[in-house]
C-alpha cells in the first residue's frame, strides 16, 4: 500500500482519530515561540494536515490566526464540526493552496512523514514570510518505558512491520530525514504523560495506519488479546500513557 493511502486511511476513523489521539503538551508550544522569537499571538498560521484539529485547537488557544489545510474529507468533516469557526482549505503539503510570503508559521502535527519532503519543503519556504518558521512535531512513544516497548514489538509483529528503532535521532540526522539541510534549525523533546481509561488507549492504538490497512478483524482481534495484557498492568483501568512530543523547526531565509 502506498503512502498515500495509508494516509488517507484515517479518513475511515477519523471520529475515533479526534476522540482518541493525544494532544501536545503545553512546553511544547512554548519552544515553538521561544524559538520564533515572539508570541503565536496575532500570528498568521497554516496548520497542514490538520486531520480533527487537534493540533489547531491549541494554535488558536495562543490567540494565532489559524487556516486548516486538510486533504482527507473524513477529517474534514471531523475539523468542520470541532472548530467551526476556523476555515479549512482542501489540499496537501505537497503544493499548499496558499499564497506566496502570505504566513508567520507553517505546522505539521503528526503529519510531516506523509509528504514529498522535495516538494513540501519548497512549498513551505515559498508560502512563509522572510524569517518565518516551519514546525513539524510528532508524540513518539517513551520506549524506556517497559510496558509501551513490549506494545511497540507486539504491535510491529501483528502488522508485519519492523519495529522503529528505540534510539532517537541524533540533531544532524533528524535535520537530514527532515529535509531542512542547510536551513537553520532548531530543536526541542518535552517528555509528558496522559493518563486515560483503557478503552481510549485502545481506540488510540486502533486508529494508527499500520491498523487501518489490516481491516476490523485483524485488529479486533489484536485490541482484544492487548486488552487483556493491560488489564493486568493496570487493574484500575487506566492507562499511563507517556510520550516525548519531538519538535523541529527550520527558518525560512
Amino acid at each position: 500500500m502506498t503512502g498515500t493511502a495509508r494516509a488517507r486511511s484515517f479518513d475511515r476513523a477519523a471520529g475515533r482519530y479526534g476522540a482518541s489521539r493525544p494532544s501536545y503538551p503545553p512546553a511544547l508550544l512554548d519552544a515553538v515561540e521561544e524559538f520564533m522569537g515572539r508570541p503565536l499571538a496575532g500570528a498568521r498560521v497554516a496548520d497542514v494536515g490538520a486531520g480533527t484539529g487537534i493540533a489547531t485547537a491549541l494554535l488558536c488557544g495562543r490567540g494565532a490566526e489559524v487556516v486548516a489545510v486538510e486533504p482527507g474529507d473524513g477529517m474534514a468533516a471531523e475539523f468542520r464540526e470541532a472548530l467551526p469557526g476556523v476555515p479549512v482549505v482542501r489540499g496537501d503539503g505537497n503544493a499548499l493552496p496558499l499564497a506566496d510570503a502570505s504566513h508567520d508559521l507553517i505546522t505539521y502535527a503528526q503529519a510531516w512523514h506523509w509528504t514529498d519532503t522535495g516538494r513540501s519543503v519548497p512549498e513551505a519556504l515559498r508560502v512563509l514570510r522572510p524569517g518565518g518558521a516551519l514546525a513539524v512535531w510528532w508524540n513518539t512513544h517513551a520506549l524506556d518505558v517497559p510496558w509501551i516497548a513490549a506494545q511497540r514489538d507486539r504491535v510491529a509483529r501483528h502488522c508485519g512491520v519492523q519495529p522503529p528503532s528505540a534510539a532517537r535521532p541524533d540533531d544532524g540526522r533528524a535535520v537530514r530525514l527532515a529535509g531542512f539541510t542547510g536551513l537553520r534549525t532548531a530543536r526541542r523533546q518535552v517528555r509528558w504523560s496522559r493518563t486515560v481509561p483503557l478503552d481510549t488507549h485502545l481506540e488510540n492504538l486502533g486508529s494508527h495506519s499500520a491498523f487501518l490497512v489490516l481491516g476490523e478483524a485483524g485488529t479486533r482481534a489484536f485490541l482484544a488479546e492487548e486488552r487483556g495484557r493491560l488489564r493486568e498492568i493496570f487493574p484500575a483501568g487506566t492507562v499511563e500513557e507517556t510520550y516525548v512530543a519531538d519538535l523541529l523547526v527550520a527558518f525560512r531565509p
